[in-house]
Protein backbone atom coordinates (compact mmCIF):
# COMPACT_ATOMS: atom_id res chain seq x y z
CA UNK A 1 0.00 0.00 0.00
CA UNK A 2 3.05 2.34 0.73
CA UNK A 3 4.49 1.31 -2.31
CA UNK A 4 1.39 2.86 -4.21
CA UNK A 5 1.44 5.94 -2.79
CA UNK A 6 5.02 6.52 -3.47
CA UNK A 7 4.54 6.40 -7.13
CA UNK A 8 1.68 8.08 -7.39
CA UNK A 9 4.21 11.19 -6.30
CA UNK A 10 6.19 10.96 -9.78
CA UNK A 11 4.33 12.87 -12.61
CA UNK A 12 5.32 10.93 -15.50
CA UNK A 13 3.85 13.79 -17.79
CA UNK A 14 6.45 16.04 -16.64
CA UNK A 15 9.80 14.16 -17.36
CA UNK A 16 12.49 15.96 -18.97
CA UNK A 17 13.31 14.11 -22.57
CA UNK A 18 17.08 13.80 -22.31
CA UNK A 19 20.06 12.98 -24.69
CA UNK A 20 23.01 11.17 -23.81
CA UNK A 21 26.50 10.86 -25.45
CA UNK A 22 28.06 7.85 -24.81
CA UNK A 23 31.89 7.59 -25.84
CA UNK A 24 31.96 3.37 -27.07
CA UNK A 25 35.23 1.86 -27.85
CA UNK A 26 34.08 -0.13 -30.69
CA UNK A 27 36.24 -2.63 -33.03
CA UNK A 28 34.06 -2.77 -35.88
CA UNK A 29 30.21 -2.51 -37.27
CA UNK A 30 29.11 -5.53 -35.57
CA UNK A 31 30.36 -4.12 -31.93
CA UNK A 32 28.38 -0.48 -33.13
CA UNK A 33 25.05 -2.42 -33.97
CA UNK A 34 25.23 -4.22 -31.04
CA UNK A 35 25.75 -1.39 -28.82
CA UNK A 36 22.86 0.65 -30.68
CA UNK A 37 20.76 -2.87 -29.91
CA UNK A 38 21.38 -2.73 -25.92
CA UNK A 39 20.98 0.82 -26.35
CA UNK A 40 17.12 1.04 -28.47
CA UNK A 41 16.46 -2.40 -25.89
CA UNK A 42 16.03 0.20 -22.56
CA UNK A 43 12.82 1.47 -21.48
CA UNK A 44 11.98 4.72 -22.58
CA UNK A 45 14.42 5.13 -25.33
CA UNK A 46 13.07 7.40 -28.38
CA UNK A 47 16.06 7.09 -30.52
CA UNK A 48 19.29 6.24 -30.90
CA UNK A 49 21.93 6.74 -33.26
CA UNK A 50 26.05 7.07 -33.58
CA UNK A 51 28.06 10.64 -33.96
CA UNK A 52 31.24 11.83 -33.76
CA UNK A 53 33.94 11.67 -36.65
CA UNK A 54 34.74 8.20 -36.32
CA UNK A 55 31.37 7.05 -35.18
CA UNK A 56 32.61 6.58 -31.72
CA UNK A 57 29.86 8.12 -29.60
CA UNK A 58 26.83 6.30 -28.90
CA UNK A 59 23.52 9.55 -28.98
CA UNK A 60 20.12 8.41 -26.79
CA UNK A 61 17.36 10.34 -26.46
CA UNK A 62 14.21 9.04 -24.28
CA UNK A 63 12.38 10.02 -21.03
CA UNK A 64 13.63 8.64 -17.78
CA UNK A 65 16.47 6.69 -19.35
CA UNK A 66 19.02 5.82 -16.29
CA UNK A 67 22.62 6.81 -17.96
CA UNK A 68 24.53 4.93 -15.84
CA UNK A 69 22.42 1.84 -16.30
CA UNK A 70 22.79 2.11 -19.99
CA UNK A 71 27.07 2.75 -19.30
CA UNK A 72 26.88 0.16 -17.67
CA UNK A 73 25.03 -2.55 -19.80
CA UNK A 74 27.28 -0.94 -22.91
CA UNK A 75 30.42 -1.83 -21.05
CA UNK A 76 29.74 -5.47 -19.99
CA UNK A 77 28.20 -6.64 -23.35
CA UNK A 78 30.60 -4.12 -25.85
CA UNK A 79 33.62 -3.36 -23.90
CA UNK A 80 35.15 0.35 -22.68
CA UNK A 81 32.10 3.28 -22.55
CA UNK A 82 32.08 6.44 -21.05
CA UNK A 83 29.14 8.33 -20.42
CA UNK A 84 30.33 11.86 -21.91
CA UNK A 85 27.13 14.35 -21.27
CA UNK A 86 23.74 14.30 -20.43
CA UNK A 87 21.26 17.23 -21.52
CA UNK A 88 17.97 17.98 -21.40
CA UNK A 89 16.35 18.14 -24.55
CA UNK A 90 12.76 20.29 -23.38
CA UNK A 91 9.53 19.31 -21.70
CA UNK A 92 6.88 16.72 -23.49
CA UNK A 93 3.90 18.70 -23.76
CA UNK A 94 0.96 17.39 -22.46
CA UNK A 95 -2.17 19.59 -23.08
CA UNK A 96 -5.12 17.31 -21.14
CA UNK A 97 -4.74 19.29 -18.08
CA UNK A 98 -3.07 22.74 -17.16
CA UNK A 99 -0.81 22.71 -14.23
CA UNK A 100 -3.06 24.97 -12.02
CA UNK A 101 -5.63 21.99 -12.05
CA UNK A 102 -3.33 19.91 -9.96
CA UNK A 103 -5.00 17.14 -7.60
CA UNK A 104 -3.59 18.00 -3.89
CA UNK A 105 -1.90 14.41 -2.36
CA UNK A 106 -3.29 13.32 0.78
CA UNK A 107 -0.88 11.01 2.81
CA UNK A 108 -2.46 7.49 3.75
CA UNK A 109 -3.02 6.97 7.62
CA UNK A 110 -0.65 4.50 9.18
CA UNK A 111 -2.49 1.85 10.60
CA UNK A 112 0.35 0.50 12.90
CA UNK A 113 1.82 1.34 16.13
CA UNK A 114 1.71 1.38 19.24
CA UNK A 115 -1.57 2.29 21.44
CA UNK A 116 -1.95 5.63 22.81
CA UNK A 117 -2.83 4.71 26.34
CA UNK A 118 -2.34 1.52 28.51
CA UNK A 119 -5.30 -0.71 27.85
CA UNK A 120 -4.52 -3.69 30.70
CA UNK A 121 -6.89 -4.18 33.87
CA UNK A 122 -5.92 -3.34 37.14
CA UNK A 123 -7.14 -5.78 39.54
CA UNK A 124 -8.85 -4.92 42.41
CA UNK A 125 -6.36 -6.29 45.39
CA UNK A 126 -3.40 -4.92 43.37
CA UNK A 127 -2.11 -1.67 44.91
CA UNK A 128 -1.56 0.22 41.35
CA UNK A 129 1.96 2.21 42.60
CA UNK A 130 3.71 -0.87 43.52
CA UNK A 131 5.65 -2.10 39.89
CA UNK A 132 7.32 -5.38 41.06
CA UNK A 133 3.82 -7.06 41.17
Amino acid sequence: MMYITFLLLIDHAKLLQQKIVIKVTVKGPRCRSKALKIAVGLSGVESAGLAGQDKSHIEVVGDGVDAVELTNLLRKKVGYAELASVTAVGEKKDDKKPESAAQPFFWPMYGGGMPLADTRPIHPFQDPSCSIM
